[in-house]
């Protein structure tokens, strides 16, 4: 029997080993039970997988589900406070690839893994890298929930609302979302036509121009950016805007139509009942 015992000695428990989206292995020896989260789609990935408890510090913009605002706030997901996250002894920090923090973070001896959705592939991508790493078996479920979300959403329209044109607006400079976004993709699940082609990219700053000569039948954007929209050079004669086709969100509305996670059925039930709403 002294054999059986020095196996057990022998051999570590079983590893975990995740490639995160800079092509980067991380290497746990256990499912890690301190989580820093500084990015609000991978904080609602995590408690969407039933382990927000393991949550003990977020960004600032985290704000959902309601208990993580009761979490350490370390500042902004892309230059983060450094001193407070080593502070908290996290297992593993969840940040986006853009993120400076990643490199002093590794350097202070804390494992990093760099998720960034943009499509919706990757979001399914995502859910998956997070299930292993939190040793969730049944991380894919939350993804065919997704799924099938949007597609009732689509599956509620009418016929009239199909091609309507859409600008989505998701920043004044004016940022748009393109067709190669998980919102663009959502859209196009909806029957719309996104006015901003995938050649431009996910998330595009566009000449206002652009925009008035694509002359969009149906306008989405934030209560936040919508402000003297149609005070823009040559927006007022747009055709959603003169016909008042704009659907304006409220910021809750907004943080879960920008978020590339869980809610992305929310999401698209907010678009189908704009475009229900709104379209000509």
């Amino acid at each position: 029997m002294k054999w059986l015992w020095l196996l057990f000695v022998v051999l570590p428990a079983q590893a975990l080993q995740v490639t995160d989206d800079r092509g980067i292995s991380v290497q746990f020896a256990q499912p890690p039970q301190r989580i820093v989260s500084l990015l609000p789609s991978l904080t609602e990935s995590v408690c969407e997988l039933g382990q927000c408890p393991r949550l003990v510090g977020v960004d600032r913009y985290s704000n959902y589900p309601a208990s993580v605002r009761s979490l350490p706030q370390l500042g902004g997901g892309l230059d983060p406070n450094i001193e407070a996250i080593v502070a908290l002894h996290p297992d593993v920090v969840l940040l986006a690839t853009a993120s400076r923090a990643s490199a002093r973070l590794e350097a202070l001896g804390l494992k990093v893994v760099a998720l960034e959705p943009k499509t919706a592939a990757d979001v399914q991508r995502v859910l998956g890298k997070l299930g292993q790493v939190l040793d969730v078996p049944d991380a894919a479920r939350v993804w065919r929930a997704i799924d099938a979300g949007v597609s009732a959403a689509a599956q509620s329209l009418p016929a009239r609302v199909k091609n309507t044109r859409v600008y989505f607006e998701v920043n004044s400079a004016p940022y748009a979302a393109g067709r190669a976004s998980f919102i663009g993709e959502t859209l196009a699940r909806l029957g719309a036509q996104n006015i901003v082609p995938a050649s431009l990219g996910p998330f595009p700053k566009l000449n206002p121009e652009f925009v008035v000569r694509a002359n969009p039948d149906l306008v989405m954007v934030g209560d936040r950016n919508a402000v003297r929209m149609e005070q823009r050079p040559g927006w007022a004669n747009i055709r959603a805007i003169r016909e008042k086709r704009v659907c304006i969100f409220t910021p809750e509305q907004s943080d879960t139509l920008v978020r590339p996670g869980p809610r992305m059925a929310e999401a698209a039930r907010t678009m189908a009942a704009c475009l229900q709403d709104k379209a000509p």
